[in-house]
């Protein structure tokens, strides 16, 4: 609402960045609260549905605030989001319960966390996947206009099929992950690679093109569901902080793959650029993915932190005493 009331650029920005602020830590503890709503059974599939959430976010409201921006003003979308904003909450404190069962948790506790190897490997694992992926996005524009010839004003349909290959991808990855985890996430994290691999000979033609941007968005997005579950199951009882990590890991990888990727673009490789650097970062993922599926198969479990005694009638926040599995 700021941000639609100014007519200074510098509040604009300034509001912007505090709207940044806010959502990711939204989202640190949206996830803490959606694992635990829906029992540890159903982890990485409420972990699905809140990334599904983001994205189909992305695809339709994007572009309509984008179109809706052109009619009414640029004001206009930031009162829509401000609205919805409010819904929002409105929502959430209706439906959110303010006493929920809980360990007890000291920030010792929730540091404690970041001991654990197969954590910083979960992270990895959501660097890599999403660097590859979005080295190649952000640059896709130049490689569907200058190779493939599609023109700029259909340049958008391709986008929305990368949106629904997103959205079907971490509905997918949100479904399969609950049973096997590690399967779903080296098989689409190879299954990646090899996508962004094809797009440099097969990114000539229009519908192939438009076929590949679909499936690295189904493929690459089936993996952000289970290594946030993951994430989150190796905290053990002190899974805020590492929700907060989760999110930043992601963002690390957007950022990083996507200025690797634009220096790709200003070298001799041209717009292949970008999917050639997206090929190796995207490969990058199945090293600690492969670890941690070693990893699973001997050790011990260990409890990060321990749960105080219970009341009975909250049984839903059970992921909280749930010790983490290798």
């Amino acid at each position: 609402m700021v941000a639609a009331l100014s007519t200074s650029f510098t509040v604009v920005l300034a509001a912007r960045v505090v709207t940044a602020l806010a959502t990711g830590a939204f989202w640190s503890v949206g996830f803490v609260v959606a694992t635990a709503a829906a029992g540890p059974q159903q982890a990485t599939r409420a972990t699905g549905v809140m990334i599904g959430g983001l994205t189909l976010a992305n695809v339709i409201g994007v572009p309509i605030g984008s179109f809706a921006g052109q009619f009414v003003g640029w004001r206009g979308p930031f009162w829509a989001l401000a609205a919805l904003s409010a819904l929002a909450a409105v929502f959430i404190g209706r439906f959110i319960p303010t006493h929920e069962q809980r360990a007890t948790v000291s920030l010792r506790a929730e540091f404690g966390a970041l001991r654990q190897g197969r954590l910083w490997l979960a992270l990895s694992a959501a660097v890599f996947i999403m660097g590859g992926v979005l080295a190649t996005y952000s640059y896709v524009t130049p490689l569907l206009t200058d190779r493939a010839g599609i023109p700029a004003g259909a340049v958008p349909f391709v986008l929305i099929a990368f949106g629904a290959g997103a959205l079907g991808g971490t509905t997918t990855g949100g479904r399969l992950g609950e049973r096997r985890p590690m399967v779903t996430t080296i098989t689409a994290a190879a299954a990646t690679a090899l996508v962004l691999l094809l797009m440099i000979p097969l990114s000539t033609n229009a519908v192939t093109v438009t076929v590949l941007v679909f499936l690295m968005g189904l493929t690459g997005f089936a993996v952000n569901p289970v290594v946030t579950a993951l994430a989150m199951r190796f905290a053990g009882d002190a899974p805020t902080l590492t929700s907060a990590l989760t999110t930043s890991a992601f963002n690390v990888g957007v950022a990083g793959g996507s200025f690797i990727a634009g220096a790709a673009l200003d070298s001799s490789l041209g717009v292949t650029g970008p999917p050639l650097v997206g090929t190796v970062i995207a490969a990058l993922t199945l090293l600690p993915l492969i670890a941690l599926a070693v990893r699973s198969t001997s050790g011990k479990s260990r409890i990060v932190a321990h749960r105080t005694a219970a009341p009975a009638h909250a049984p839903n926040d059970r992921p909280a005493r749930t010790p983490s599995h290798h």
